[in-house]
């Protein structure tokens, strides 16, 4: 059975469980299994769905001609194919779940190399023309390869790999061998698109000093040749607009490169014979300059074997072009695709309207020291709980946030960090019963951290000032203004210890005075040898490291270190928090000055002792009082790990091992059924959980509001009354329709909105909001700027911290306004390790069962294999995993493929024709554009800065720190400067998603937190910038298809009965005029109206708004007499 009979096969499968049972069972089912396998193509994940379709126009397509001239070979949404080079019907010459590109024809005709991620991650294969012979020629699963090309003699391939750092030149014999570096210096430069002419001896390559970069100011790659004989490298072009991707033809006389012209990119030929060079196309495909280039920068070109035409791409067709001179003639291509999809991960998530909800998270866990207790925040509250199912009780009501409480060594009081506007932060003891709650500080400032002395006369933390915490734009203060201090525990002014210089986490143990600390590793001196765990003096003298911890890295070595290390109280070992997992290892004394490095990559093999507690994950750690126990939070779970039962456990299992080898039960146990019940038992320790619940209070209005006469934009449809009405009876839409058509009840108050235009509220699926860290703010100011613009929901995709989650508590209870808060939590990152299934399952828990994210951002977490992991750990948890594009198209393209349920940012390598709008719309992948910061051109927010007066904007400085502002608007430094108009590409990415809705797909608008509030707007005028995108159909993705994308539809993105009560008043209609969408004259979330101008709420009460404390801050200052 030929492959693309299989494909067809499992294609009607599903049609056949819906036409025909009897026809399935009929089928022979071992035949329908083999054929599944074979277009996994030794991939994890089971195809599901596929697309079908017939395509004469593809996207970053690269070529080859055959030596005979009779052939072309080329690449087509991951797959290869051949065809006459006088065009026609192209035939497969591979298909499957493989990423297949890049194609280069042997010397000989007999095979071609290619790129493919067959094996689970990137490799250099080659196959046989006639399909009988796949190899794979390099080794590894952990770098990424492009642009193979094989040496004259047919013996060679030259790749570029990359692994880790940038991509270099390696070279590989066809029968194998792991293959040498050809250019190792200088460290920081990407050699690719290696090409040889007439003569084995010298390979053309272009080169990028440095990595790709935004805004990038141009000229980033030149073309160079390498000597093989001699291994010099010289430079061979030195154009403004570049020079890449060489082609030379086989007689060594001609050779042709990419190059940009203004904003386009055409080929170059150059006569090697005497030096002369013209524009051979323009303007052609546009380059990858601007990009991370994961395909070089321009698709693969060829000559044909007589040198006269070079045979190209450019605007999704094939072309032979006249060396000499001509027209370029087109060369048709038809390919029939039959791609297999991984399932589709779509899911909805009703929002719930119930009176209470249970508190997402507990935060800063601190057990007594007799381990009765167990000290912890909730909602910038202290409660302490008795071990180990004690109800939680607030110790203290503060008009502040609290955070980080700590015992004192009698167990007696516990200490906290508190900051609110009006008193600053300050320090405050109390009884654990809530009794004799007394301020320690008599200054205010900034403080985190604080832990009693041994002897509990005085209190350590680490201190900032007031000042840079209020100016502090984002999480928190600059380090370079803190230090570490003490206060005495009854009260009294701060001695400083030592300025913080990246220290954290100051703790004690038993039996010494010595203040211990985790360093971080970027803020390490030279004199010490990197992150970890130092030791000091009261004054901040006699500075000594006592351990390092680090993971590992996907390609061996040593990963990242450590972000916290905490001393047990014995001193003898530390728990190590390395990327989200808890490890504790043995410190070993007297090992020398420098500190000893521990690896926890494989704790067995570790230097010392160590072991991993944790598989789903760990927060907030904290050692048990007599160093046996190991607590952690996820969510508002706590964990306990008894390292003594643990080992016990573990000891038993051995035992219980060895007497059955003793015994010979294995001998006489079938192997299935042995491997079956060892995958039913419990063989692993784990650590006791529990539940801390504590209720609180959903915001809901009370009261029947009609907005009446106003142009109602429903988007159900569309659905558009000229004149409306809509009823809303608390948070939710009772009724919405044409004025006169809807009863009105007797008891709702009324507001005349004749003249004006609502829409539902805006949703951002991109949205970075960026609140401050471990100790919370009151009122974020991002979350008040969102709202007054319109946006009543933000997803934010990577929040770099757990925060959020209780920053969404604080919004569902009313104690913040703000936009309704989703996000993926922190991104699932390369550190997590993932090297099963079962691990991905496990890191996902983590959002599904503690989270409740909803969502995951897949950042980048692996090669092919690991994301398909991800993928179905995601579905079967119900998770919908969004990705992060990375500038990269082929990892996109792969994305869709395999199911993902959005990707951030767009596609680069524009523009996209019909295979990827078809692919990316079919799969359902949701696609976010952020264009305010552009992959592969200039960051389109550039545009607004110099355009319109931002820093004269009344409503954006109501709503925003003066500083923030001016460092934006007053001045833009660096590569995010000023660009002309025709360098953006802002056009062709909304052209895209244009194309990919219009095709049944999904997108978003997302702001990427670029400028609050306004920002989104900017990027909503900028998906709606297409000549074919209307204005209300940029207004769905702004509203409906966003919040489909987030799975919300149900509830939000559309003015309907039963909905939320989430919508916007303009004063303007967007329909007439997009830009309208910034006339916001009120808007209403979950049924409060607030006056857009001012947050002031008008209904169901009037209230003033509270805590902006960022405004006046920029007022300006009295002028001193004499410089008036």
């Amino acid at each position: 059975m030929s492959k693309r009979i299989m494909v067809l096969l499992v294609v009607s499968v599903g049609v056949f469980l819906i036409g025909s049972v009897e026809l399935v069972h009929a089928q022979d089912q071992d035949e329908v299994d083999e054929a599944t396998e074979l277009l996994k193509e030794g991939l994890p994940l089971t195809p599901e769905r596929t697309l079908s379709g017939t395509f004469t126009e593809g996207s970053w397509i690269s070529l080859d001609v055959s030596p005979d001239g009779q052939t072309i070979v080329f690449d087509f949404l991951g797959d290869l194919y051949t065809m006459p080079i006088s065009g026609g019907e192209a035939d497969p010459l591979t298909q499957g779940m493989a990423f297949d590109g890049q194609p280069r024809f042997s010397p000989d005709g007999e095979a071609i190399v290619f790129v493919s991620d067959r094996s689970g991650g990137d490799g250099v294969w080659t196959i046989s023309l006639d399909r009988a012979d796949t190899t794979r020629i390099t080794r590894g699963e952990t770098s990424a390869f492009q642009s193979p090309e094989w040496t004259p003699d047919g013996d060679y391939i030259v790749a570029t790999r990359q692994s880790p750092g940038q991509g270099k030149l390696w070279m590989y014999h066809r029968n194998g061998g792991g293959g040498i570096q050809l250019i190792e210096e200088p460290a920081n430069a990407r050699t690719t698109g290696a090409a040889f002419g007439s003569d084995e001896r010298h390979i053309w390559y272009s080169r990028r000093t440095g990595t790709w970069q935004y805004n990038s100011p141009g000229r980033d790659y030149q073309l160079w040749v390498y000597d093989r004989e001699t291994g010099e490298n010289s430079v061979r072009s030195g154009r403004y607009g570049g020079a890449f991707r060489p082609t030379l033809s086989p007689d060594g006389r001609w050779l042709v490169y990419g190059s940009r012209h203004v904003a386009e990119t055409g080929l170059r030929i150059r006569d090697l014979e005497t030096g002369d060079e013209r524009w051979l196309a323009f303007p052609v495909q546009r380059d990858e300059q601007e990009s991370r280039a994961a395909r070089d920068a321009y698709p693969g070109m060829s000559f044909t074997p007589d040198s006269r035409e070079l045979v190209a791409f450019w605007g999704g067709r094939m072309w032979r072009v006249p060396v000499q001179g001509g027209e370029p003639v087109e060369i048709p291509f038809r390919v029939d695709v039959d791609l297999p999809m991984g399932p589709e991960v779509d899911f909805d998530y009703p929002i719930d309207d119930s009176p209470t909800f249970v508190a997402k998270q507990i935060r800063d866990l601190a057990p007594s020291p007799d381990g009765e207790r167990l000290a912890f925040t909730i909602m910038g509250d202290v409660y302490v709980k008795d071990l180990p199912d004690g109800e939680p009780s607030q110790i203290a009501e503060m008009d502040a946030m609290a955070a980080q409480p700590a015992w004192s060594p009698d167990g007696e009081r516990i200490v906290f960090a508190t900051y609110s506007d009006a008193e600053g932060g300050r320090l405050y003891a109390v009884d654990y019963d809530g009794d004799d709650l007394e301020r320690i500080t008599p200054d205010a400032a900034f403080y985190t951290q604080p832990v009693f002395s041994p002897d509990g006369m005085r209190v350590v933390a680490i201190r900032g000032p007031r000042l840079a915490y209020e100016d502090a734009l984002t999480q928190g203060v600059p380090r370079g203004s803190i230090d570490l201090v003490w206060v005495p525990s009854k009260g009294g002014k701060a001695s400083v210890v030592t300025p913080i210089a990246g220290l954290n986490a100051p703790h004690f143990v038993n039996g010494s005075d010595r203040i211990y600390a985790t360093m971080y590793e970027a803020a390490a001196p030279r004199s010490q040898s990197g992150a970890g765990l130092i030791s000091m003096r009261w004054d901040g003298t006699d500075r000594r490291e006592h351990v390092q911890v680090r993971g590992g890295s996907p390609n061996g070595g040593l990963g990242p270190a450590a972000s916290l290390i905490k001393m047990a109280p014995e001193g003898d070992q530390a728990m190590a928090l390395v990327g989200n997992q808890l490890y504790v290892v043995t410190v070993p004394y007297g090992v020398g000055a420098e500190a000893p490095t521990i690896s926890v990559a494989n704790p067995s093999s570790a230097a010392f002792p160590a072991e991993q507690l944790t598989d789903i994950g760990a927060q907030f750690p904290a050692w048990g009082a007599n160093g046996e126990e190991v607590h952690w939070a996820l969510g508002n779970a706590h964990f306990v790990y008894d390292l003594k039962d643990a080992q016990a456990f573990a000891d038993s299992v051995d035992a219980g091992r060895e007497a059955e080898e003793e015994a010979g039960e294995e001998e006489d146990v079938d192997e299935d059924e042995a491997d079956d019940e060892g995958e039913d038992e419990e063989d692993e320790y784990r650590p006791a959980e529990s539940r801390i619940m504590v209720e609180v209070e959903r915001d809901t209005p009370e009261g029947v509001l009609v907005l009446t006469g106003a142009r109602i934009i429903t988007m159900n449809g569309d659905e558009v009354f000229e004149q409306g009405d809509i009823v809303i009876r608390n948070n939710r839409i009772e009724a919405v329709g044409p004025s006169g058509s809807i009863a009105i009840p007797e008891d709702a108050d009324r507001m005349d909105m004749a003249g004006r235009t609502i829409v539902p509220g805006y949703v951002d699926t991109h949205a970075h909001l960026r609140a401050s860290f471990n100790v919370h703010r009151a009122q974020p100011w991002s979350y008040a700027a969102n709202l007054a613009y319109g946006v009543t929901t933000a997803r934010d995709p990577q929040t770099g911290s757990s925060d959020v989650l209780s920053y969404e508590d604080f919004v569902r209870a009313g104690q913040m306004v703000g936009p309704r808060i989703y996000s993926t939590g922190q991104g699932v990152f390369s550190g997590e390790g993932i090297s099963s299934l079962d691990e991905a399952r496990d890191v996902l828990r983590r959002y599904s069962d503690y989270f409740d994210t909803k969502t995951i951002k897949m950042y980048g977490a692996g090669n092919r294999e690991v994301r398909q992991w991800i993928i179905q750990a995601a579905r079967e948890l119900e998770l919908m995993p969004t990705t992060e594009g990375s500038l990269d198209l082929r990892l996109n393209l792969t994305m869709a493929q395999d199911g993902y349920s959005g990707t951030e940012h767009n596609l680069p390598g524009v523009p996209l024709f019909k295979d990827v709008v078809e692919l990316v719309a079919q799969s359902n992948m949701a696609t976010t554009p952020t264009i305010v910061v552009t992959y592969g051109g200039p960051w389109a927010e550039n545009l607004f800065y110099t355009t319109t007066d931002v820093l004269r904007d009344e409503k954006l400085a109501t709503f925003t720190p003066w500083e923030e502002i001016y460092q934006k608007a007053a001045r833009r430094a660096g590569s995010a400067g000023w660009f002309d108009q025709s360098q953006y590409i802002h056009q062709e990415i909304s052209d895209f998603l244009d194309n990919v809705v219009e095709a049944g797909g999904r997108a978003g608008v997302g702001s990427h937190g670029q400028l609050q509030g306004l920002g989104y707007h900017w990027e909503l005028w900028l998906t709606g910038a297409s000549d074919h995108m209307t204005n209300h159909e940029a207004l769905k993705i702004a509203t409906i298809i966003g919040a489909d994308a987030l799975g919300l539809d149900q509830d939000l993105g559309s003015l309907e009965p039963g909905k939320l009560a989430d919508l916007v008043v303009l004063d303007s209609n967007p329909i007439d005029d997009l830009s309208n969408t910034n006339t916001v004259r009120w808007v209403m979330k979950n049924g409060r109206l607030y006056e857009g101008d001012t947050l002031k709420q008008v209904w169901p009460r009037e209230q003033e708004p509270q805590g902006f404390y960022w405004q006046g801050a920029g007022t300006i200052p009295t002028r001193t007499t004499g410089n008036e």
